[in-house]
C-alpha cells in the first residue's frame, strides 16, 4: 500500500513538471530565430526568446499567443538586430549569452552569482534561479518601457520609451521616479529640472523610498518605503479574470496603462493616459519643428523655409534649406526677412533678451542683428535666439506669443530652389492664379478708380468754389495758373499721397478694414485678405523679395501659410 502511494505521489510530481513543460528553461538548452525561438510561460501568454526587429532580431519578453508579438521587455536594446544565424544559450556554466555565428558572445542576463536554471513566468517576468531556487536575477529589476502587473519603478530608475512600434531601441523621452518622491516625464538628454518636465505626479516632498506600482486590477499608484500610498493615478477596480494590465511610455511620450483581454481576439485598450494633449511632449517634432493638433491628433511642422532632415521622422527635425552667409561675409548678396510663428512656444535659450513695445521693433531688432537667427517675442519682452530652437508648440488661443525667423531672400537661391522653367501646371493651378490675379487686379482697378474719381471732383471743387474755373461738362483745353494747381493739389500733396494706392491699401489691411477696399459689398473676408496679402508681396519694388510663381499658386491655394507682407516703398521716398 505504502508503495502505491508513493508511485502515485511521484507521478503527479512528474506530471506537474511535464504540465508546466517550457516554463523552466534548464542548462543547456538554446533558442534559434528560425526554428525553436522562445521559451513560454505556463499559461502560454508570455514568451522570452527572439523576435523579429527590422531585418534581424531582437532578444525580449513578449505577449505570445496572439497574432501581434507586443514587446514588454527588451535585453541589450540599443544593441543592433541580431542574425538569423545567432543562438540564444544558457550554457552548463550558468550564463545566458547570445553567440554569433563567428563565437561572438553578448551577454543577455548578468546574475551576481551561477545560474542553475530559468523560468519565464506567468507575470511575464523572466527570472534566474541559483541551485537554491533562489531569484538571483529578473527582467522586472531592468524595466525598459512597461510595467506588468506586480512591477514596481523603484526610486532613481526609469523609463524609456521606444524609437517606434517595430524599433524598440531607446527613444526620445522618459519617466523617472525621483529621490523626492515626484513621478516626472522629461524628453532624454535633458536635466531633472522643472523647465523641462511635461508631467509630474506632484507627490515631491510627500515622502521618501517611493515607487510606482501596478496591481492586478488595474491600480496604478505610487507608495512609499512605509506602505502608504501617496498617490493613485487610476483608482483600479478593473475585472482581474482573463484580463491582464500593463502601463508603457510610448513612442509619443504619453504613459499610458493598457488593458488585454486574454482571448486571442481582444483587444489593447487605453484605460488611462498621462495627458490628453499629445503636444504635451516636449521635442515630439525635433529641432527647428513644431507641434500642432490636428483633431486630437498631433502634427508637426518646420519653421520657414526648413524641411524635414528625414521625411516622415518627427523627431530628426527640420533643416534650413538654404545657407546662411558668415557675420563675416563681405559679399552681401544674401538679403533677409523675418517670417513669423504665431501662437507658438519654445524653449528659452536666448542670448539678448530686450523690452520692447512692440512685436514689429522686436522683429526688426533681430533683423539687423547679423547673430540673431530668431527671436521670440511676449508680453513686451523679445528673446533674441541662435537656431536651433527646442520644444517647439502651437498654443491655440495664445495670441501674445510670436517668434520670428530670419530666412534668406536672393535672386540666385530662389532660381537655384525653384526653377520657373521646370515648373509644370495643371489646368486647376492655372484657374486658380488667374481668377485669383484677375479678382485682385479687379479690386485694385475699382479702388483706383474710386479715388482718382474723388480725387478730381474735389480739386475741381476747390478750384471752381475759388472763383476761378466752373464745374461743368466742358472738356476742352483749359490754362491753370501756379495758384489753381496749388489749390488743387492741397499745396503739392494730396494728389502724391492718394496715387500711391498700394500704401491705402496695405493701411486698410493693418487697420483690419477690407472693407472699405470693396465698399462695403459681401464677399468672402478671408479670400479678399488672401489675395490682397499675395498681391502686396507681388508689387514690392525690390523683386528680389517676390515671391515665386509656384510660391504664389501655393498660397492662394492655402497649401502655405501667406506672412505678413511688409510696407510697400513709399512714393514719395522715390521722387
Amino acid at each position: 500500500m505504502a508503495s502505491l502511494l508513493f508511485f502515485i505521489f511521484l507521478t503527479a510530481i512528474i506530471t506537474t513538471e511535464a504540465q508546466r513543460g517550457e516554463s523552466i528553461v534548464n542548462l543547456g538548452s538554446s533558442l534559434t530565430p528560425t526554428s525553436k525561438s522562445s521559451w513560454q510561460s505556463q499559461s502560454g501568454f508570455y514568451a522570452f526568446g527572439f523576435y523579429q526587429q527590422a531585418n534581424g532580431y531582437a532578444v525580449g519578453v513578449f505577449f505570445a499567443g496572439i497574432p501581434e508579438k507586443t514587446v514588454v521587455w527588451t535585453a541589450n536594446r540599443d544593441k543592433p538586430p541580431a542574425l538569423a544565424s545567432v543562438t540564444l544559450n544558457f550554457t552548463s556554466d550558468g550564463r545566458l549569452i547570445m553567440q554569433s555565428a563567428q563565437g561572438i558572445d553578448t551577454a543577455i542576463a548578468d546574475p551576481p552569482e551561477r545560474a542553475a536554471s530559468a523560468s519565464m513566468l506567468d507575470s511575464g517576468n523572466f527570472v534566474l534561479y541559483n541551485s537554491d531556487k533562489k531569484i538571483i536575477w529578473q527582467s522586472f529589476e531592468s524595466p525598459t518601457n512597461t510595467l506588468l502587473q506586480g512591477q514596481r519603478l523603484t526610486v532613481g530608475n526609469e523609463l524609456f520609451s521606444s524609437v517606434s512600434v517595430s524599433d524598440q531601441s531607446t527613444g526620445i523621452f522618459r519617466l523617472k521616479m525621483q529621490t523626492d518622491g515626484n513621478l516626472v516625464q522629461y524628453p532624454v538628454q535633458t536635466t531633472d529640472v522643472a523647465e523641462y518636465a511635461y508631467w509630474a505626479s506632484g507627490t515631491d516632498g510627500k515622502g521618501s523610498n517611493v515607487s510606482l506600482c501596478l496591481d492586478d486590477d488595474g491600480r496604478l499608484y505610487l507608495l512609499n518605503s512605509t506602505g502608504t500610498i501617496l498617490k493613485n493615478l487610476t483608482q483600479g477596480g478593473y475585472p482581474t479574470k482573463d484580463v491582464v494590465y500593463f502601463m508603457r511610455i510610448d513612442v509619443d511620450g504619453i504613459f499610458r496603462l493598457f488593458s488585454h483581454n486574454l482571448d486571442k481576439n481582444g483587444n489593447f485598450s487605453v484605460i488611462w493616459s498621462s495627458s490628453n494633449n499629445k503636444c504635451d511632449p516636449k521635442g515630439l517634432c525635433g529641432l527647428n519643428g513644431f507641434c500642432t493638433m490636428n483633431d486630437q491628433d498631433a502634427n508637426c511642422l518646420c519653421l520657414p523655409d526648413f524641411a524635414s532632415v528625414i521625411e516622415g521622422n518627427w523627431s530628426s527635425g527640420c533643416e534650413r534649406n538654404f545657407t546662411a552667409e558668415s557675420c563675416k561675409s563681405k559679399d552681401g548678396s544674401m538679403k533677409y526677412i523675418m517670417k513669423a510663428v504665431p501662437n507658438t512656444v519654445w524653449e528659452d535659450d536666448s542670448f539678448s533678451s530686450l523690452t520692447i513695445l512692440t512685436k514689429d521693433d522686436c522683429e526688426a531688432a533681430c533683423l539687423k542683428d547679423c547673430n540673431c537667427e530668431a527671436a521670440t517675442y511676449r508680453d513686451g519682452v523679445c528673446r533674441k535666439q541662435k537656431l536651433p530652437l527646442r520644444f517647439g508648440r502651437r498654443v491655440l488661443g495664445d495670441v501674445n506669443n510670436i517668434a520670428f525667423i530670419k530666412v534668406a531672400i536672393s535672386t540666385s537661391t530662389i532660381n537655384k530652389i525653384e526653377p520657373l522653367g521646370r515648373e509644370k501646371y495643371s489646368r486647376k493651378d492655372i484657374m486658380i492664379l488667374g481668377i485669383s490675379l484677375s479678382a485682385f487686379g479687379l479690386i485694385m482697378s475699382v479702388i483706383s478708380a474710386i479715388a482718382i474719381y474723388k480725387n478730381r471732383v474735389r480739386a475741381y471743387r476747390r478750384v471752381s468754389n475759388s472763383g476761378n474755373v466752373d464745374l461743368s461738362m466742358d472738356v476742352s483745353l483749359r490754362s491753370f495758373t501756379y495758384s489753381d494747381l496749388e489749390k488743387m493739389t492741397n499745396g503739392f500733396k494730396e494728389e502724391l499721397e492718394e496715387a500711391i494706392l498700394e500704401e491705402w491699401a496695405y493701411s486698410c489691411f493693418e487697420a483690419l478694414e477690407l472693407d472699405k477696399l470693396v465698399s462695403d459689398q459681401d464677399v468672402d473676408k478671408r479670400q479678399l485678405e488672401r489675395i490682397l496679402k499675395v498681391g502686396l508681396w507681388c508689387i514690392l519694388d525690390e523683386p528680389s523679395l517676390r515671391p515665386s510663381m509656384k510660391k504664389v499658386l501655393l498660397m492662394l491655394e492655402g497649401t502655405v501659410d501667406i506672412p505678413i507682407p511688409p510696407s510697400p516703398t513709399s512714393f514719395l521716398s522715390t521722387v
